[in-house]
């Protein structure tokens, strides 16, 4: 992966939209390349929908029988 790091920049050598809600005359700037492309960003509509279909409901015993299981792996 290839990284810039750049300290003390110039504010006012950086892009108009980069200098938005920067006070102070100079930054820190990091660069890194990304492998991907970003993934697209969900809506809190859309994510709760994704999770509601991989929602496995699990009777009481069930969920007590796991954590039982688990605890007796730590008392071991």
């Amino acid at each position: 992966m290839n990284k810039i790091v750049r300290e003390h920049y110039p504010v006012d050598r950086l892009p108009e939209d980069l200098r938005e809600g920067i006070e102070g005359p100079y930054v820190s700037v990091v660069i890194e390349t990304e492998k991907s492309a970003p993934r697209p960003q969900l809506t809190w509509q859309e994510l709760r929908a994704k999770l509601k279909e991989r929602q496995v409901s699990v009777t009481t015993e069930e969920a007590v029988a796991r954590i039982r299981a688990l605890r007796d792996e730590w008392e071991r």
